[in-house]
């Protein structure tokens, strides 16, 4: 062998051995268990897949002594150590085919502590593929012979419509994808989702203890929507004028627009008095609940339930009387109106009005053989009385100055002080602002 043909034999067998540990070396594997209830039809070197890649493959089935599949499986030593928190599931390629199964993994979060090589994912990491035979044995003859109708029935309603079926199944995709990423969003917040959850139940619970109540009210809508529905040319009608209604409307809104800017000033006025009016108001609640049977009566009186029993109607069968009537009553308007100003002033001396009554009753009340008479006094001011430490003494009083005390001082007295004040301070009275009268002029004694 020349020193040629050497080189090239060693250059052959570094290269083959280079070749050897790429393959070998760079195809390193982890293995791991996974535990589940059923194996679902995997077999040998069936791919082990994380996003749709494969990343391992199947190296052995065994039976627990729970009755368990414990599946060995070998990942590649790019995604390996797996993570806690992986979960395994079973998938099919198709749901017609039988030897089509892989497993799936879904790898755990990064920051998730290291799982050690031959580590077990138990039950409730995993789950298992549902073939389609175990769906149809959950269902029993009579719903088996009635998804039977509905097959046949989709396959007479794509009859002749494949192309449009094609068509819109192009929107399939795009339907699932924001179908998946609605969904998502809702488990997003898995808390917030489980309290919807839990308060609608509630609520459709309370719903349904109002069932009954839940029936009256729809078919009481349901009898509302058919009066409505036969009502359908009043409200056609309505609709017409609803246009020219809304231009009215406008118009109006926009002239109280105006007024109630003009009004503002009116409310900052009032605003002032408004302080006073709670305690009116509160005063006038005794006036207006002891007045209630007055105005019920008064109510009853002009309109009352029956025939011939009311003011209205005896209006309405004496025309003549409703004639005579009304000018009488405008005419007493008329002088009500003109009397309540001095109804006004003679108002507060009503106290003296009665006593004049009482005490002229009282005046005329002696009589005689020769029938009633009243005493009569007249004063003169013809002496003045000086009280002194012997027993006191009538003075002569000037001419010139008889007449002085009942001159002066006496034509301003307020209501009420035509006698001795009272002692509760009652009298004499000027609660009234407008009176021109003087407190302090009362006739002389206790």
């Amino acid at each position: 062998m020349t020193a040629a043909r050497a080189v090239a034999l060693a250059a052959l067998v570094v290269a083959g051995v280079l070749v050897a540990m790429m393959l070998l070396g760079g195809n390193e594997m982890t293995a791991y268990k996974l535990r589940f209830q059923n194996a679902g039809q995997l077999v040998k070197d069936d791919d082990v897949q994380i996003g749709g890649r494969r990343i391992g493959r199947v190296t052995d089935i065994l039976l627990t002594n729970q009755n368990e599949a414990e599946v060995g499986i070998e990942v590649t030593k790019e995604f390996a150590p797996l993570r806690e928190g992986t979960t395994a599931t079973i998938r099919q390629t198709s749901l017609s085919g039988i030897a089509n199964r892989y497993i799936e993994l879904k790898a755990g979060p990064n920051n998730a502590d290291e799982l050690e090589a031959n580590a077990l994912l138990p039950t409730s990491d995993t789950q298992d593929a549902v073939d389609l035979d175990q769906l149809f044995n959950t269902l029993d003859p009579k719903a088996r012979r009635s998804l039977q109708r509905v097959i046949q029935g989709s396959a007479t309603q794509f009859e002749g419509k494949g192309e449009a079926a094609n068509a819109a199944a192009k929107y399939f995709n795009p339907a699932i994808s924001t179908t998946r990423e609605l969904v998502n969003e809702l488990t997003r917040d898995q808390r917030t989702l489980e309290r919807f959850i839990v308060d609608g139940a509630k609520a459709i619970g309370a719903l349904a203890e109002k069932r009954e109540t839940l029936t009256d009210l729809v078919s009481n809508a349901n009898g509302a929507a058919q009066g409505i529905a036969n009502e359908n040319e009043a409200f056609a009608n309505v609709l017409e004028q609803l246009p020219q209604t809304l231009r009215r409307g406008n118009t109006t809104f926009v002239n109280l627009r105006a007024t109630l800017t003009d009004l503002d000033v009116l409310v900052e006025e009032s605003k002032p008095a408004t302080r006073d009016l709670e305690p009116f108001l509160r005063e006038l609640r005794p006036l207006v609940r002891a007045s209630r049977p007055t105005i019920r009566d008064l109510r009853l009186a002009i309109r009352a339930p029956g025939a011939d029993n009311d003011l209205t109607e005896l209006m309405r069968k004496a025309p003549r009387l409703a004639s005579t009537a009304e000018p009488a009553l405008r005419n007493t308007s008329t002088t009500l109106r003109k009397l309540t100003p001095v109804l006004d002033f003679i108002r507060p001396y009503s106290s003296d009005l009665v006593g004049w009554f009482r005490d002229f009753g009282q005046g005329v009340a002696n009589y005689d053989a020769n029938g009633h008479f009243a005493r009569i006094q007249p004063v003169y001011n013809t002496f003045s009385f000086t009280d002194n430490a012997a027993g006191g003494m009538l003075t002569p009083q000037d001419p010139d100055d008889r007449l002085v005390g009942l001159q002066q001082g006496v034509y301003k007295r307020c209501p009420g002080g035509g006698t001795q004040p009272a002692r509760d301070g009652s009298t004499p009275n000027k609660d009234d602002g407008d009176l021109d009268c003087d407190q302090r002029q009362v006739p002389p004694g206790p």
